[in-house]
């Protein structure tokens, strides 16, 4: 039987954004039995019930070059999910991350007559903050996961939410770690480097020789030093695994299909590209070395046109408003300065627990409900539709 409740689409790129659909489906399908959902998704948001236009991995890009070579097939996929959008008139959009893509849709649906919701602010308040009131003008409504980003939007005039992160519901206070590394096959006694390189190809393309390279440091220096990195998808192991090949022959690593959670309650330190997975170790309380590489030309651009409006670019180090981890950008990002950053970890347990009560304080900060909280946010933007 077809559904008579609501239409709500949604749009999501990548695994990060995913998840956060699925939650926020879940937590809007208990409020409204009877919606359906259509839109770009993921495996979890099809799970969730979502119908697909397209899938979720067709946006996971990331920096101005990367997008300007995939332009001509993003804007044939964004008129196509335009066309279908507004053929199934929903009472909501809700963009979900994905800005340079989403927040172009909002602005044709909303001159369509559709409201429209940004979940997950873009970094506006980092880079291009002249953005900000076009994402104002775009969106009906913005939801903040990081608690800082509201009072940025209210200096500029424009309405935004904090809702929480749903990621800070599903990790625990305090991770299982004798179990997580019962399960992976490690010890007690092992040190364990968990390794994730990125979520995209392009990401991972830039960063796994220089991580395969600083394992390869940091087993010189700690020969017994183990090594596990979770894979979110096969194209990303295979490019993973040829480098690690070239660039740390005969060092032996595990590399999981997932299990990045495992992967991180396991591991005494982890090698991470900043993204969501900083955020992830975060909450699993781990200490972490955090690389950020950019296509040359995004960098060169972002640095030539002083885009770039703050110190530190890692969610930790953000939510902490202050250095709790130490990070590397583009040439900075070499094996021999990633590797001696994994041992001064290794090497400085006081420096360890007090990162952990940094990182307990933002666990607890951000741990408010994100998934509800965002329901209902979005039920306000959807209370005029419904009850007609």
């Amino acid at each position: 039987m077809a559904s008579t409740g609501p239409v709500i689409a949604l749009v999501a790129g990548e695994a990060s954004g995913d998840n956060l659909g699925a939650a926020l489906i879940e937590a809007l399908r208990a409020r409204l039995p009877e919606a359906r959902f259509i839109g770009v998704a993921g495996p979890r948001m099809r799970a969730a019930g979502c119908e697909p236009i397209a899938d979720a991995g067709e946006l996971a890009l990331m920096g101005l070059a990367e997008i300007v070579r995939h332009l001509p097939r993003l804007i044939r996929l964004r008129r196509r999910v335009t066309a279908e959008i507004v053929a199934a008139q929903p009472a909501v959009f809700i963009g979900i991350d994905a800005p340079e893509f989403n927040l172009g849709l909002a602005a044709r649906l909303k001159a369509q007559g559709i409201r429209t919701v940004q979940y997950v602010s873009p970094q506006v308040w980092a880079w291009r903050q002249g953005r900000v009131k076009g994402i104002g003008a775009a969106c009906d409504r913005i939801l903040c996961l990081l608690p800082f980003e509201p009072p940025f939007y209210a200096d500029h005039g424009v309405e935004a939410r904090f809702v929480g992160h749903p990621l800070a519901d599903q990790f625990p206070m305090q991770p299982d770690r004798d179990a997580a590394r019962t399960a992976l096959g490690f010890t007690a006694e092992d040190t364990v480097v968990a390794v994730l390189p990125g979520s995209r190809e392009g990401e991972v393309s830039r960063l796994a020789a220089p991580f395969a390279g600083a394992c390869a440091w940091l087993a010189s220096h700690r020969p017994t030093t183990r090594f596990v990195a979770p894979m979110v998808n096969a194209a990303v192991r295979a490019r993973f695994e040829a480098e690690w090949g070239e660039r740390a022959p005969g060092l032996s690593v595990q590399v999981t299909d997932g299990r990045a959670r495992e992967a991180l309650a396991a591991a005494d330190v982890v090698l991470v590209a900043s993204g969501t997975a900083t955020l992830e170790t975060l909450l699993s309380k781990r200490p972490m070395v955090v690389a950020y590489r950019l296509a040359g030309l995004t960098a060169f651009l972002l640095r030539r046109l002083g885009l770039v409006k703050v110190k530190h670019f890692s969610q930790p180090n953000l939510l902490a408003g202050r250095a709790v981890v130490p990070e590397f950008f583009q040439e900075a990002v070499t094996p021999q300065a990633l590797g001696a950053a994994l041992l001064a970890w290794l090497e400085q347990p006081t420096r360890v627990a007090e990162a952990k009560v940094a990182f307990t304080a933002v666990h607890e900060q951000l741990r408010c409900g994100g998934a509800d909280l965002a329901a209902e946010a979005v039920m306000e933007v959807l209370a005029p539709r419904v009850a007609s």
